[in-house]
């Protein structure tokens, strides 16, 4: 090798661009730059842009892993008995007739913003399936893996401007879905620490005109190889197109996105100090430079036993972090085009057990959405009174998934076929969106 053309192996450069260049095969790697860069340009028809909501132009997902408890957050039940009770108290909200659960205090105050959907059910009681059915809309199936809705999205939605990924996930634990049966281009760039933020991305110890020069030698030793293979190859062409991405985002300002310390300390001090709390503040960041879906996950609601002193431990961190977010995108002018989906994959049995626990309940439980055209301030569907039947407008993860679409525009009802040609929808085969959550 000339000596004026120096080793691209440093270990920053180096794992960050061989990485990312590997997830084009579909390899399983390590690292948070794992399946970032085979992002391609897709022209976006504007009419599925005007379709259904349409004003939402990013999702920040909260997913609550483990089955966060209804009654104890979104449809708490104080007429009911202490048995169903517990040691949760009802707090009214800035919206006359509607209450929650008293961890929640600062969501109370932003009622006016938020619509409760108190009419989930599902039949998956099981934390992998409720999960992968809350995210993907279909049932868990060995034969295939569909897409999550930051999938699907990227995929009708297409790619934003500037050279961050459209779908951002964080503290997602590996059993996520990502992009399914789709391209690498549409799976998350998974984050597994927001202060950390995206490693391994950059250049040092070499110049721009000895990095640039190294490039110009790698195309050089390829040419022969992509004369001759890379109009035909798929794999080829992937593995070039995440080089060169991975080339233009190390190069790009849009990765001070990912830098917290530019964060003033009150903005730290309003989400918290939570990693949860840290993941909701760098979403807010992502969205103001494009980002169409970033899912930010918290864990730990699997509550059998002690729920009401687990409660008092955990709400409070979603509360405050959920409530900053929402005061934040308003001042910033970024509600209205942002959605904010709080989801998880079933709730927590209407009866308190012995241990003081609740266990596994997928027959009803409650999310929510704000922002993206939503108008706060009300609570779509019912339960009983002991919060433990769906009575009034019954909604499903496919309802779910196809009321996201609705909100940014999207048609939930368009058909993607897997590569063995079956037919697949955002939606799921049967879900429609709840257009009177909407303006």
């Amino acid at each position: 090798m000339p000596k004026n053309h120096l080793r691209l192996d440093e270990l920053s450069r180096r794992g960050f661009l061989a990485t990312t260049a590997k997830s084009c095969f579909g390899l399983t790697i390590g690292g948070a730059a794992a399946n970032f860069f085979q992002q391609r340009a897709t022209a976006a028809d504007p009419a599925v842009l005007a379709a259904g909501g349409g004003q939402a132009k990013s999702v920040i997902y909260l997913f609550m892993s483990g089955g966060m408890t209804h009654l104890d957050t979104l449809d708490p039940k104080p007429e009911a008995d202490s048995g169903i009770r517990g040691d949760c108290r009802s707090i009214s909200t800035n919206v006359d007739g509607i209450q929650l659960g008293h961890c929640l205090p600062g969501l109370a105050k932003q009622m006016d913003k938020v619509a409760l959907v108190r009419s989930m059910s599902t039949t998956q009681g099981a934390h992998a399936q409720g999960r992968y059915y809350m995210r993907t809309g279909y049932t868990k199936r060995s034969s295939i893996v569909h897409p999550s809705a930051g999938s699907w999205t990227s995929k009708l939605a297409g790619k934003p401007s500037g050279e961050l990924p459209p779908y951002v996930t964080l503290n997602c634990s590996s059993s996520h879905p990502g992009a399914g049966f789709m391209e690498a281009a549409h799976a998350p760039l998974p984050i597994g620490n927001a202060t950390a933020g995206l490693q391994n991305c950059e250049r040092n110890k070499i110049s721009e005109q000895q990095f640039n020069q190294q490039l110009s030698l790698r195309k050089q030793l390829d040419a022969e190889f992509d004369t001759r293979y890379g109009s035909t190859q798929k794999n080829v062409r992937d593995y070039n197109e995440a080089f060169d991405a991975a080339v233009r985002l190390m190069k790009s300002k849009d990765l001070e996105a990912f830098d917290l310390s530019q964060e003033s300390k009150e903005a730290h001090l309003l989400y918290g100090g939570q990693a949860f709390s840290k993941g909701v503040l760098l979403a807010r960041r992502l969205v103001e430079r494009g980002v169409r879906f970033i899912e930010i996950e918290y864990g730990g609601f699997d509550w059998h036993t002690d729920n009401f002193t687990q409660m008092e431990e955990k709400i409070p961190v979603l509360d405050q972090a959920l409530s900053a977010l929402l005061k934040d995108l308003e001042l910033k002018g970024l509600l209205e085009s942002t959605l904010v989906v709080v989801g998880t994959e079933f709730g927590r049995t209407p009866t308190v057990k012995g241990n003081a626990g609740r266990n596994h309940y997928p027959k009803a439980f409650s999310c929510l959405m704000a922002g993206g055209g939503i108008v706060g301030g009300q609570a779509y569907g019912n339960t009983d009174e002991n919060g433990a039947k769906v009575i009034s407008d019954k909604t499903s993860a496919q309802d779910f998934n196809a009321t996201i679409a609705y909100a940014m525009g999207l048609p939930h009802d368009k058909v993607v076929n897997s590569p063995s040609q079956r037919p697949f929808r955002m939606g799921g085969s049967d879900g429609k969106p709840i257009t009177s959550l909407f303006s």
